[in-house]
């Protein structure tokens, strides 16, 4: 099932921004020179389907393509307008480092983005975690909405 953000609604969050700062983190858009390193990892950590997004997203001028990183290391991705437009997704986040507030950052970053371009709303397609969505966004199930945009999609083997 697909949900819905009302970006007009969000707003910062100091303090996980404060958060991030004290667990060294940084939240950036993607450079160009980093697409083999991202989309590898991507790959590595999530699977070709998602690595196949990530690399849209990094085609996109400037790239759709927000990272965590800590100590110059990836530990976390998050695209958006790369399944379709308006659309939020891929993200991950490294598995030791979750729990930190990293995804959440990340989801920010990436709708605000969304909302810069000028979207009044930001579709989550096929959500997995619903209730942190729900949780952290405010995001709404979409009536009707399952199966969604990845409905026919051939099937990749990782």
């Amino acid at each position: 099932m697909d949900y819905l953000v009302n970006l007009s609604l969000l707003r910062p969050k100091p303090d996980l921004d404060q958060r991030m700062d004290a667990a060294g983190v940084t939240i950036r858009r993607a450079l160009a020179p980093e697409f083999e390193r991202v989309t590898g990892w991507v790959r590595q950590k999530f699977g070709s389907g998602w690595a196949g997004e990530t690399a849209v997203a990094f085609a996109r001028q400037p790239p759709t393509c927000f990272l965590a990183t800590r100590d110059g290391n990836l530990i976390g991705f998050a695209c958006h307008e790369s399944i379709a437009r308006g659309f939020f997704g891929p993200t991950g986040v490294d598995e030791a480092a979750r729990g930190e507030g990293i995804g959440h950052a990340l989801l920010l970053a990436s709708l605000f983005d969304l909302k810069t371009m000028g979207y009044a709303y930001a579709i989550i397609g096929d959500v997995g975690p619903s209730e942190f969505y729900e949780r952290t966004v405010g995001a709404m199930p979409i009536p009707n909405s399952a199966p969604g945009i990845y409905a026919g999609m051939l099937k990749i083997d990782d």
